[in-house]
């Protein structure tokens, strides 16, 4: 992993074959979380924004400071078609480290979706580009990009 502790990008790891994520595809999330020893799970209050469809790819993990995405913009320079980006943001709630313009470049990028352990905002533009994104809820405001965090990392989301 590239960097040092608080600044660190892993660009590059085994994702899982398009045979193994196909697997996946007719299974509910609650099987999945049943096999897992029922630890899987998503937090109940990390929801759909619009009522999208079901996704199923390689998280691309992303660890962001409270109240900045600097991380986050790095990681959609590695992210990979069929990525899902899986955002922790310390449980910031007041600031929204995800919106129009970078799911414009996400979608770009070919990521499949993105999770937020925070807030969102532009929710009626993200709809509009059919990017599946869950979150917390809504802030119009917005954030710093600056700050510390690391890509590719073990984090916890929801």
């Amino acid at each position: 992993m590239a960097g040092k502790v608080g600044f660190r990008v892993r660009a590059q790891w085994t994702r899982p074959d398009s045979a193994l994520l196909a697997s996946f595809a007719s299974a509910s999330s609650a099987q999945v979380a049943d096999c897992m020893s029922r630890l899987g799970a998503m937090d109940a209050g990390i929801r759909p924004i619009w009522p999208s469809p079901r996704t199923v790819g390689t998280a691309l993990t992303v660890w962001c400071h409270s109240g900045d995405n600097l991380m986050l913009h790095k990681a959609l320079s590695v992210a990979r078609p069929g990525d899902i980006v899986v955002m922790n943001t310390q449980g910031n709630v007041g600031n929204s480290g995800f919106g129009e313009l970078i799911a414009a470049s996400a979608a770009k990028a070919g990521v499949r979706a993105v999770i937020v352990d925070g807030t969102v905002r532009d929710s009626e533009a993200i709809q509009a580009l059919k990017l599946p994104v869950y979150a917390r809820g809504l802030s119009p405001n917005g954030c710093n990009k600056d700050g510390a965090g690391e890509v590719g990392a073990i984090i916890a989301c929801g």
